[in-house]
């Protein structure tokens, strides 16, 4: 790998940290104060959905031609609005749970995104089967949620959506390397950390249910 392009990784990991810190920041502060949390929630989770919907439209259309301040503004948004969802699991899971499930989480993408990185491979091909998998997954999970309610079914989802989400760390890390000359390096490092940040957090929600303990139990 090349000095630039490590150069680039550094920006792009750099800015993935910070916006995990400040998702799991904010999810744990909400926990930990109830009267905040609530308040919080009850504004209800459509909204939020509408704001990561919009942030995630933008910068996968307009990212072109979007600043590169408005891009770190979107990008530190969406971490936060995710973390305001992410004050249930500390409620739900056991402390150590999430801990060891976020290194299993992390292990898994440290080595994935390295393969993604150093590969001569072009994996590009892997875009159609990716999507077609997502979607596919989207579905499975709403139905199952809507109208099967099945444990096993979810278990079997979640387990779908570690695989969907390992080959995308891959994927997306190598497809950064392409898109460097179109975005430029101040873009791509906040555009790359928002790409693998969505890769981290869906890997980690699935590994999370299916090995993640109760506070029931």
């Amino acid at each position: 790998m090349s000095d630039d392009l490590s150069k680039v990784f550094s920006k792009i990991f750099m800015w993935l940290g910070i916006g995990l810190l400040i998702t799991f920041g904010t999810g744990y502060f909400l926990s930990i104060n109830e009267p905040l949390m609530s308040s919080v929630l009850s504004l209800g989770i459509l909204p939020i959905i509408i704001i990561e919907i919009v942030i995630s439209l933008l910068m996968g259309f307009r990212i072109k031609k979007m600043h590169p301040i408005t891009v770190k503004i979107c990008y530190l948004i969406f971490c936060i609005t995710t973390g305001i969802t992410f004050s249930s699991i500390f409620v739900i899971f056991k402390m150590t749970s999430i801990i060891s499930v976020f290194a299993i989480s992390a292990i898994i993408f440290g080595l994935l995104a390295f393969f993604g990185i150093v590969t001569k491979k072009d994996l590009t091909k892997l875009s159609t089967i990716l999507f077609i998998g997502l979607i596919g997954l989207i579905v499975g999970e709403l139905l199952n949620f809507l109208i099967f309610k099945s444990g096993t079914t979810e278990i079997m989802l979640s387990a779908l959506g570690v695989l969907i989400f390992i080959l995308y760390i891959a994927y997306d890390t190598n497809n950064l390397k392409r898109l460097l000359p179109f975005l430029g390096e101040e873009k791509i490092s906040v555009y790359g950390a928002f790409q693998l940040y969505l890769d981290f957090i869906n890997l980690f929600i699935r590994l999370l249910e299916i090995f993640g303990k109760r506070n029931d139990n």
